[in-house]
């Protein structure tokens, strides 16, 4: 008599790269991706027309290498959709996963059943001064919920939510996170992703604050829930988080001064920025 085994399908993870002049960084972020102890595991990089070898590098992890525009939502939407996955995660191309990101994404969703996206803690790493801030102050965010979006979710709720909100170019993790809290449970893995910050160059880090602050109004807009909004958007709900653990943010006190004072100017940038965003602008005009 012969005996049968059975055995349960292991489901795919689709894990989306949206790229553009990644170069830098992307053999590091894929090669992470590709030694996951997970074992289904798809990989699908969208690039914004890069101008480097960002595209070469892609096609050494993955045949599954697409180009499209104009912002990161469209990027991660049009993965999205090209995506088999039964679960989908979002990874920035300067992010590198520990090995167990994905296993334990799985594993959270098996016990979880109502869960519906899952957070993965962030670190930052970098060279020079001012990478050294940027960790300190990641440091304050693991477990804060208003700080920390969901990055891999089920795919039904994912196509339930019809994927990310293309009229947002930033704030669009918190948005697509809120949403699926709605559906079910946002839970946390113990692995982090570590943030390469690479080289800080504290004019340009202002300068995209500013940029995304242009465009800040459409995600306030689409999540009128003012208690979140205020701690993610404002000074004051940081400057408390950051305080509140006196023992951390000055155990190198020039370190801590230094962080706040990024900190103080990333916030005038992105006041200046949504001050002078087209959108509030025309409304002033009215």
């Amino acid at each position: 008599m012969s005996h049968e085994t059975t055995s349960t399908p292991v489901p795919l993870v689709s894990v989306i790269v949206p790229t553009k002049n990644s170069a830098v960084f992307l053999h590091a972020c894929l090669r992470s991706i590709q030694k996951q102890t997970y074992p289904n595991v798809e990989l699908i990089v969208v690039d914004n027309f890069s101008t480097d070898k960002t595209l070469e590098i892609a096609k050494q992890f993955t045949k599954h290498a697409y180009t499209k525009g104009p912002e990161r939502t469209a990027q991660r939407n049009d993965a999205a959709a090209r995506a088999t996955g039964d679960y989908i995660m979002f990874i920035d191309s300067d992010m590198e996963l520990a090995p167990t990101v994905v296993s334990e994404c799985v594993t959270t969703f098996g016990v979880n059943k109502d869960a519906s996206g899952v957070v993965i803690h962030e670190e930052s790493f970098g060279e020079g001064f001012w990478a050294q801030c940027k960790r300190l102050e990641r440091s304050f965010y693991v477990n804060v919920p208003w700080i920390e979006a969901a990055r891999c979710f089920k795919m039904d709720v994912f196509r339930q939510l019809k994927g990310y909100d293309e009229t947002l170019v930033s704030g669009e993790d918190w948005d697509l996170s809120q949403r699926a809290e709605k559906l079910g449970e946002i839970v946390a893995i113990d692995a982090f992703i570590r943030h390469n910050e690479g080289r800080i160059n504290l004019g340009k880090t202002l300068k995209k604050k500013y940029y995304y602050a242009q465009h800040a109004t459409s995600y306030l807009k689409a999540n009128p829930v003012k208690s979140k909004l205020g701690a993610q958007q404002g000074p004051i709900e940081r400057y408390k988080l950051f305080f509140s653990k006196p023992k951390q943010l000055f155990k190198q006190p020039h370190m801590g001064i230094a962080m706040l004072f990024m900190k103080t100017c990333e916030f005038g940038a992105g006041a200046l920025g949504y001050v002078f965003s087209p959108r509030v602008s025309t409304e002033k005009g009215k």
